[in-house]
């Protein structure tokens, strides 16, 4: 089975007329790519995943959306078009998507990193879907079914436009479990792969991504432009990085020129890919590691009375769900803590959240809430939010942000 049949869809969607409540549709005209099952008041009933969703107006009949039709979703419709133009859901529908996106990132490309997010879901007016490239290997992770009737046009733009000499697909767990599709999570559906660990560079930096096995596509790229910014600020420094996972922050700390650093996780595995990653640069800085809780290991080098010039601390999502939030910002409020108590006298505490359900303000309030407690005099330096690679077209779309505390003694 070659590239073509194995993404080939054997569903040919339908078109299906779709009314909402009030709310639902002026969340729709406002540019919302979300449509719950609740707001909907009419729809066709032989309705399947994978539909066309032309959304009309309660009452003049006009169309103001168009979207696909999940069927095992709350998210009942996810919009891919805001009807203020007309179109045609077809492969240059896509396409043309697809190079508006491409379009945005060129000013990376021009940064020596080959490594970028070219589609970044709903933001990208492709909610489900996240494309990656890691140099010349373009990695597609699917999250719904909506796609499969489409996939083929999508799959043969993505290659064409990024120019990836090889197509990995990744899916999600209800994808790997569904008996709609052919693909196997982890498949190369293009080219070809000698090694499933892909080497790339960011911003002058070399890393590496397991794009058959490891988390999501392989790799973090949201953080890349943090990563530099500390990278940078830790010339002859003392640098800890805490929830290090493969080693961002660390790596680019080492390759600037930092004394020492020390990368603190829970995973072996990851701790192991983060001396790796470091490898593949020259550094004369000393690498160290810590396996373990980062609440307690962070606990045991205070009480050792250890201190770094730059602590960065980039702890997974807190806040999965709604219910989470409080335990999360109590949570943030902890490590903030810590992190004061380990940086040095006029160091840098970075401080970072990829929680959505937290928002930004909330997060900048709860630090300085944290900072302003003690007896430190400290200046915020910076407040960052998405790279460009990751564009933020909806509320919920937005899910990072980093402040950075240097202190005045």
């Amino acid at each position: 089975m070659d590239f073509l049949d194995k993404i080939k869809s054997t569903y040919h969607p339908k078109r299906l007329a779709v009314k909402l409540n009030a709310k639902g549709e002026q969340s729709v005209v406002k540019g919302h790519p979300w449509v719950f099952s609740n707001s909907i008041v009419k729809i066709n009933d032989d309705a399947k995943t994978g539909d066309l969703a032309i959304i009309f107006s309660k009452n003049k009949n006009k169309v103001v959306g168009i979207g696909l039709f999940d069927a095992d979703s709350p998210i009942r419709i996810k919009v891919i078009h805001n009807a203020q133009t007309k179109a045609e859901i077809n492969a240059k529908f896509f396409n043309d998507k697809i190079e508006a996106a491409f379009t945005k990132r060129q000013v990376l490309l021009k940064a020596n990193t080959n490594s970028y997010r070219l589609l970044f879901g709903e933001n990208d007016g492709f909610p489900g879907l996240i494309a990656d490239v890691y140099a010349n290997v373009l990695v597609v992770k699917l999250y719904s079914e909506i796609w499969l009737p489409y996939l083929e046009d999508i799959l043969k733009s993505l290659q064409y436009i990024s120019s990836a000499e090889t197509v990995v697909i990744r899916l999600s767990r209800n994808l790997k479990n569904s008996q709609n599709h052919a693909l196997n999570d982890g498949e190369v559906i293009f080219g070809t792969l000698d090694d499933e660990v892909v080497h790339f560079v960011e911003h002058g930096v070399h890393f590496s991504a397991n794009v058959i096995k490891g988390h999501k596509t392989g790799y973090f790229l949201d953080h890349r432009d943090n990563r530099r910014r500390v990278g940078e600020l830790s010339k002859n420094q003392r640098v800890l990085d805490v929830f290090s996972y493969a080693g961002g922050f660390s790596v680019h700390a080492l390759a600037n020129g930092a004394e020492e650093v020390t990368s603190l996780d829970i995973s072996h595995q990851a701790l192991d890919i983060a001396i790796y990653n470091g490898k593949l640069n020259d550094y004369s800085g000393i690498h160290k590691t810590i396996a373990g809780d980062a609440f307690k290991e962070m606990k045991e080098l205070i009480k050792k009375g250890k201190t770094y010039d730059v602590v960065v601390i980039d702890p997974p999502s807190f806040a999965k769900q709604q219910s989470e939030i409080e335990l999360a910002k109590k949570k943030y409020k902890q490590l903030a803590e810590l992190g004061i108590k380990l940086t040095a006298k006029k160091g840098l505490l970075v401080l970072a959240s990829c929680s959505s359900r937290v928002s930004a303000q909330s997060f900048f309030d709860l630090n300085n809430q944290v900072l302003n407690s003690q007896m430190r005099l400290f200046e915020t330096i910076l407040k960052t939010k998405h790279d460009i690679d990751h564009p933020v077209t909806f509320p919920e779309g937005a899910y990072l942000k980093c402040g950075y505390y240097r202190f005045m003694e």
